[in-house]
This record gives C-alpha cells, sequence and structure tokens, in this order.
C-alpha cells in the first residue's frame, strides 16, 4: 500500500508510511452435501445402519431459528420426515425390509464464511553496502475476523440420537497474533 504518497500522512514520515501490506483469505461456500442414514440394516446387505430411508416431506433446512443447532427445526420430531421401510411383504434381511428411495447427499449442511486479514509492515533499517543491514518486519494476523459462526453437519443418523442437531463448529472463532520478525 502506498500510504506514503497519501497527503495527510506525509508529515509522519517514510519510516512510518512506507512498506505497509494487506493480505486478505476469504471463504464463502455453499453447505457441504450428506446423507442420511437410517441407523437400521433394513436389506441384509452392506454394513449396519447403513442403509437410507424414505424421503415423506422436504425439511427446511436453517441455522436461524430459535434453537440454532436444530436444523431440521422440528426438535425431537426430526425423524417424522422419513420413514424406514422395514417390517414390508417381500422384505429382506433381519427386519424383512427394504432399500430406501432417498439418494446420496441429498441434503447440503450450513454454508462456511471466513475472513482473515493481516497488516504487513517492513521496516528497513541500517546499511551494508549498496542495501539495507536488515528489516524488521510487525505481523498483525487476523483470523475469523468477524467471528462468524460456522456450523459443521447435522446428526444424520435417522434412529440415533439427537438426529438434525448440530453438535459442532466448522471452524475456530475469531484468532488473533501479532509477531516481529528480523531478516538480516
Amino acid at each position: 500500500m502506498p500510504l506514503e504518497r497519501v497527503g495527510f500522512l506525509q508529515p509522519l514520515g517514510k519510516k512510518l508510511t512506507k512498506g505497509w501490506q494487506v493480505l486478505n483469505i476469504t471463504t464463502l461456500t455453499s453447505g457441504s452435501p450428506f446423507t442420511v442414514y437410517s441407523g437400521v440394516q433394513q436389506t441384509g446387505a452392506g454394513l449396519g445402519g447403513t442403509d437410507r430411508p424414505d424421503l415423506l416431506a422436504m425439511p427446511i433446512f436453517s441455522t436461524s431459528r430459535a434453537v440454532r443447532e436444530d436444523y431440521f427445526g422440528l426438535g425431537k420430531a426430526n425423524s417424522s420426515f422419513f420413514t424406514i421401510p422395514i417390517s414390508i411383504p417381500g422384505g429382506t434381511g433381519p427386519f424383512h425390509g427394504r432399500f430406501g428411495t432417498l439418494g446420496r447427499n441429498t441434503f447440503r449442511g450450513p454454508g462456511f464464511r471466513d475472513f482473515d486479514i493481516a497488516l504487513i509492515k517492513d521496516t528497513p533499517f541500517g546499511h551494508r553496502g549498496n542495501g539495507e543491514f536488515a528489516v524488521l518486519q510487525f505481523r498483525a494476523e487476523f483470523f475469523n475476523i468477524f467471528n462468524e459462526v460456522n456450523f459443521g453437519l447435522p446428526s444424520n443418523i435417522v434412529l440415533g440420537s439427537g438426529f438434525g442437531v448440530i453438535s459442532r463448529t466448522a471452524g475456530p472463532s475469531r484468532q488473533i497474533q501479532f509477531s516481529l520478525k528480523l531478516n538480516y
């Protein structure tokens, strides 16, 4: 940043106004896909509990409700959006079921937003030959500067405890660090 060229900052001198950099890493993504599993081995095929249910009604996903962690929105009744096809005529496996009609990665989790910023100031000092003797670098780094809460994926097993509830975050809270580095 050429701050030494800004008129009202020129009285401060080049030692304070020259050598500034601003770095930014911004991450904005839609939610990760996730699959809902029944939690029961309906068909006798594959591993236990990895069969998928049938979808009865499409949930409205949100983390902007009064209980932000309840991604499906119905609390203990989140499983009412699904039915597990067991005990049906002609079914197979331990529960006489069939494969559910819900597809793989049908739903998307909460989006992710992260803004990281760094301010860096290089200050040369001393002389050795035609160049500087050393450069003192000051860094101020701000990770997740706006302190956005990024939710993880909800529990995705219909018969599991806390189905549809998000129990973790997908990133850290705001972190700030300062450092000095001497390059010689």
